[in-house]
C-alpha cells in the first residue's frame, strides 16, 4: 500500500545558525490564490461547503456546470474554461490521462487521502491515484412513481418495451448522456454496455430511436424534479438524485434493473495548465476531511468513498440502499478508445430532430 506521509525536507547546507544540529525545516508552501474555478456536475456539492472553505482559507470557489463527461471533455479539448478542478467519472479519467490533460497530484498536499476506503484507492482507471481522487459514487437505474407504475419496474424492458412505452407516452425520460443511454439499450439487448462491435451499437441506436417518440425528454438535470411534479412516471437516472427526491416525495422509488447497470465513481482532478494547482490541492484535501465529506454525502444522498466520514453520517441514510442486489451485474464505464466514434455517430442520429 502506497503511503502518503508528509515528509519534511532537510536543508543541510543552508541551516540558520540558530537551529540546533539535526533540526528539520520545511519549504514554505505557495501562497493561496484568491479564487478557484471548479467545473462540476449540477447540484453536486453542498453550497455551505464552499462558504466554509472561503471562511477558513479566504479562497472564493467559482463553479460552472456540465451535463455529461463528453461535454466536459469537449470544453477542455478546445482550451476553454481555465478550470482548476474538474469532476470526471471513472472512464473519463482514463481518457483524460491518455490525452495528457490532467496534472499529477502531490500526495504531500493531500494528507486526508488516508480517509479514502481501500477499495477505492489505486483504481484501474488511475493506478496509484496519480491524477484523481474518488469523490462520490452511485448506480444508474430507473426511478418511478410507486402509485402510477404497477407492477414496479424490474428490467430495462420497463423503459424500452413497446407495451410499456404505449402505456406511458410522454411520461418517460432518459438521461441526456451518450454512454448511459446507449449503455442501457446495449444491456437490454444482452450486450456489454462497453461493446466495441459497431453492429451491436447500431442495434442499440435502433432501440433508442423506437423509444424516442414516446419520451418526454432527454434530461440529466431535472428528471427527479419532473418525477416529483408527476410530469414523469419513469426516468432513467442516477441513484443519489432519486434518493434526494424521496425526501420530498416518498412516492418515488428506485430500482437497479435485473439485467445489470453502470456503477460510477466520480473523481476530483486538476487539469493540466491550472495556474492555481496548489490551491486546488488544498481544496481537494478540504473535501477529504471526514466531517466535510459526511456533510456533503448526507446533503446529496450519494455515498462517499470516505471511510472516516461514515461514522458521522446519519444512520437513517442507509448505505445499503445505494447498492444493487448481489445477483445484479454492475459495470464500470470503460474508455472506448477508437470505438468511441461508433457511439458518437449513433448518439448524433438519436438526438437529431
Amino acid at each position: 500500500m502506497r503511503s502518503f506521509t508528509l515528509f519534511l525536507s532537510l536543508c543541510l547546507t543552508s541551516l540558520p545558525l540558530s537551529l540546533a544540529a539535526g533540526e528539520k525545516t520545511a519549504e514554505k508552501p505557495p501562497a493561496l490564490a484568491k479564487e478557484l474555478y471548479l467545473f462540476n456536475w449540477e447540484n453536486y456539492l453542498k453550497p455551505a461547503i464552499l462558504e466554509g472553505f472561503k471562511k477558513e482559507f479566504g479562497v472564493r470557489v467559482i463553479e460552472d456546470h456540465f451535463t455529461s463527461n463528453e461535454e466536459m471533455l469537449a470544453k477542455l479539448q478546445v482550451g476553454g474554461g481555465g478550470y482548476d478542478i474538474i469532476v470526471p467519472s471513472d472512464y473519463m479519467v482514463r481518457t483524460l490521462i491518455r490525452e495528457a490533460r490532467l496534472a499529477p497530484l502531490n500526495p504531500e498536499h493531500l494528507p486526508n487521502l488516508k480517509n479514502i476506503e481501500a477499495r477505492f484507492r489505486d483504481p484501474a482507471y488511475d493506478p496509484g491515484n496519480r491524477f484523481s481522487i474518488p469523490y462520490l459514487w452511485g448506480v444508474t437505474g430507473i426511478g418511478y412513481s410507486r402509485k402510477a407504475v404497477m407492477p414496479p419496474p424490474m428490467s430495462w424492458h420497463d423503459l424500452f418495451g413497446p407495451s410499456i412505452l404505449k402505456k406511458y407516452p410522454g411520461r418517460i425520460s432518459m438521461l441526456n448522456d451518450m454512454r448511459d443511454a446507449l449503455g442501457a439499450a446495449l444491456i437490454y439487448l444482452g450486450y456489454s454496455p462497453n461493446s466495441h462491435d459497431p453492429k451491436e451499437i447500431d442495434r442499440a441506436k435502433e432501440v433508442l430511436l423506437r423509444q424516442k417518440p414516446f419520451l418526454a425528454k432527454y434530461d440529466s438535470e431535472t428528471y427527479e424534479d419532473s418525477l416529483t411534479a408527476k410530469e414523469l412516471v419513469l426516468a432513467q437516472g442516477w441513484s443519489g438524485d432519486f434518493f434526494a427526491a424521496q425526501r420530498e416525495d416518498p412516492d418515488i422509488g428506485f430500482v437497479v434493473p435485473k439485467e445489470g447497470a453502470f456503477l460510477f465513481v466520480d473523481n476530483l482532478a486538476i487539469p493540466k495548465g491550472s495556474k492555481r494547482h496548489y490551491t486546488a490541492e488544498v481544496f481537494i484535501n478540504y473535501l477529504l476531511r471526514a466531517e466535510v465529506a459526511a456533510q456533503n454525502s448526507s446533503h446529496l444522498s450519494y455515498p462517499t468513498p470516505n471511510a472516516a466520514a461514515r461514522a458521522l453520517i446519519d444512520p437513517k441514510l442507509d448505505i445499503a440502499r445505494y447498492t444493487a442486489p448481489v445477483d445484479v451485474k454492475l459495470y464500470l464505464t470503460e474508455d472506448l478508445g477508437p470505438a468511441g466514434q461508433w457511439y458518437e455517430r449513433a448518439w448524433t442520429e438519436v438526438k437529431a430532430d
